[in-house]
């Protein structure tokens, strides 16, 4: 069974790209099943699994907004503005995160590579981050610089 098989015209859904959003049109017999009017304006059809008409999407991005916790996304603004060519660089090592719409930092190469050429052409750099580190990674870095620093 589909994920949105049982959804309902006025349901209230949330996009992993645009955010909040609600349910305008089902269309049955259609591959697209429901088409989205998301808060930008921006109208989306998705099949019964919540797979966007656009984009080269292969998983689900849209969900009923009572199903999902946004508590461990984040949301925090950039730190300071990068380079393009250390975004480049920082693309080719896939440690490139970037803000969507909706206001999530995601990794780049789970991004629509459309959406990422589009706002670096508009030099919208303030877009894009370095893959922040993970708690363990950062514990990681302090034990080696402890161990370095009894070392000398």
């Amino acid at each position: 069974m589909a994920y949105f098989s049982d959804a309902k015209i006025g349901d209230k859904v949330y996009g992993l790209i645009f955010g909040k959003g609600k349910i305008i049109d089902i269309f049955p017999d259609s591959y697209y099943s429901l088409m989205v009017e998301f808060k930008n304006g921006y109208e989306v059809p998705y099949t019964d699994d919540g797979i966007p008409g656009w984009g080269n999407f292969k998983k689900q991005t849209l969900f009923y907004r009572d199903d999902v916790d946004l508590c461990n996304e984040d949301f925090s603004p950039v730190d300071k503005v990068i380079a393009p060519k250390k975004i480049i660089k920082l693309r080719e090592k896939k440690k490139l995160e970037v803000r969507c719409p909706s206001g999530v930092w995601m990794n780049a190469k789970k991004v629509d590579d459309e959406y990422i050429e589009k706002i670096l052409k508009k030099e919208k750099y303030h877009l894009f981050r370095k893959k922040k580190d993970t708690d363990k990674s950062k514990a990681k870095t302090a034990n080696k610089q402890k161990e370095t620093k009894k070392q000398k």
